[in-house]
């Protein structure tokens, strides 16, 4: 626990003794430290800690100043939360029932607050500029957040609209759970998987509940980051183990350690960078790091005697990387085999490519793994020079913008090209308004939140390939992304 943290702790106790301000401000000055060096990684459960460190330095800071925050269990009649943002604690404790909505000013889709909000199937909208100071207790207020519409104290005509609106949405919702148990397979007869995105062994219960078809990516960093040392070859083994074989048989694609110099692992002593989403980070560490890297795989080979486990590394840039990466996989297989120690000799392995020059070069890196899976987060934020946790220029993120979908197609082409199958893994597989694209583009695997699987297989059970195939032509010679949601809104999502 943060508060537990002999490192917090000691840093408060400096920040008294060195520039004697009360301890208040010195567990600000503390807590804002770690969050500003966890808000800036990629890594959607590391982004978490940062928000766990928010919301324990607010709860501590309120007892210690005495200040009691609002209490969002006591909401008494169906109301829209507006808020600068939300805290775990905040979701945790708010009245499902009468939370219907929830609107902030910070954060984005792939926030917190937007992620819990689609779990709990709440509609949300965030990043709304100075809605706390529009907004008032007691307005009326509608929010569409498939459209990011906000109508505050409506007529008596909008109303009537999306009254019918919500009814036909309910509707929906009611055909998506009727998913459970279907294959997932387009009206022309074109079979997809769907799967999910994990960070740690708990998340399975979410695939089940959920009838996922497997794990398209499960994020290891867990295990290095709720540690004060590396994680033993058995902890990771117990942990990829479990997975595998609560799902049976399902397939598990197993990300490699992705960490780099913006996260704050001290035993590991990554050096300080200028901008450490470009530098000394994931596949770069671990063939450096060989040691920490053949451990890992040893752990993964294992763990691939109780299920079906699929390998695949991160960042990968070059050619080299692969096959330096497949020649350390090899020299482990090795001593695995000496050791008569079990693994499947078969393993699949691929690569994430979210790195514009591999989309490209596709073709060639296709001829050196067996599957890709395009990592659309990093893909758009390095394609279009945008960093998505800036708020400032978050609305330069854009996941329809022609030239990512090009990257995307390619990426796609070459794969099947070579008779490799392809996934995506970002939070476009299961954009609703993307999914159709993708599928007429010949994605194979579409991984994804958990509490989207079902809403993502209706549509593709809806869906015809041969339909949509014939306007990609079309939507890709489009000028701005502006442009390829609304020709997406006019002819597919109807």
């Amino acid at each position: 626990m943060m508060i537990e943290d002999p490192e917090f702790n000691d840093g408060i106790r400096a920040k008294i003794k060195e520039e004697r301000v009360n301890v208040e401000w010195a567990v600000k000055e503390v807590a804002d430290h770690y969050i500003s060096l966890f808000s800036n990684i990629e890594d959607e459960y590391l982004k978490e800690r940062a928000l766990d460190l928010k919301d324990v330095s607010k709860r501590l800071l309120r007892i210690l100043s005495g200040v009691e925050g609002t209490d969002l269990r006591s909401i008494k009649e169906e109301s829209i939360i507006v808020a600068e943002d939300l805290i775990p604690s905040d979701t945790a404790q708010m009245n499902k029932e009468k939370a219907i909505g929830i609107v902030t000013e910070l954060g984005g889709k792939t926030s917190h607050t937007s992620i819990m909000a689609r779990t709990l199937e709440i509609p949300a909208i965030a990043g709304v500029k100075d809605i706390t100071q529009i907004a008032k207790n007691g307005d009326f207020m509608i929010i569409d957040g498939g459209e990011g519409l906000i109508l505050l104290n409506p007529s008596e005509e909008e109303i009537k609209k999306y009254e019918k609106k919500k009814k036909e949405y309910e509707a929906f919702k009611m055909k998506t759970r009727e998913m459970k148990g279907k294959e997932s397979i387009s009206k022309d007869g074109i079979k997809v998987e769907i799967a999910a995105n994990i960070g740690t062994p708990k998340d399975v219960d979410k695939i089940i509940e959920n009838d996922g078809e497997g794990v398209g990516l499960y994020r290891t960093e867990f295990l290095y980051m709720d540690s004060d040392k590396l994680p033993t070859e058995e902890e990771q083994f117990e942990s990829y183990k479990i997975v595998a074989e609560r799902l049976e048989g399902k397939p598990v694609i197993i990300r490699t350690l992705d960490v780099g110099g913006d996260k704050d692992i001290p035993y590991l002593n990554l050096p300080e960078e200028m901008n450490p989403f470009l530098g000394y980070r994931a596949i770069r560490l671990c063939l450096d790091r060989v040691d920490i890297f053949e451990t890992q795989l040893r752990a993964l080979l294992r763990a691939s005697a109780f299920g079906n486990i699929k390998i695949m590394f991160p960042m990968i840039s070059s050619i080299k990387e692969i096959r330096d990466a497949k020649k350390i996989l090899e020299e482990v297989k090795e001593e695995l085999r000496k050791e008569n120690i079990p693994f499947n000799e078969d393993i699949e392995v691929g690569i994430m490519v979210e790195i514009p020059s591999v989309a490209v070069h596709s073709d060639i890196f296709a001829k050196e793994v067996d599957f890709f899976s395009i990592g659309t987060n990093d893909l758009i934020q390095y394609t279009l020079a945008v960093d998505r946790g800036n708020q400032d220029i978050s609305y330069l993120y854009n996941q329809y913008h022609p030239a990512v979908l090009k990257l995307i197609k390619m990426t796609i082409e070459n794969g099947h090209k070579a008779g490799i199958w392809v996934g995506m893994c970002g939070e476009a597989a299961g954009d609703e308004k993307l999914i159709p694209l993708l599928l007429a583009m010949g994605l194979d695997e579409f991984s994804m939140n958990p509490s989207s699987i079902l809403k993502a297989r209706y549509i593709i059970n809806n869906i015809s390939k041969k339909e949509i195939e014939p306007m990609l032509d079309e939507i890709l010679s489009l000028p701005t992304a502006e442009d390829v949601e609304k020709f997406i809104d006019e002819n597919i999502i109807s």
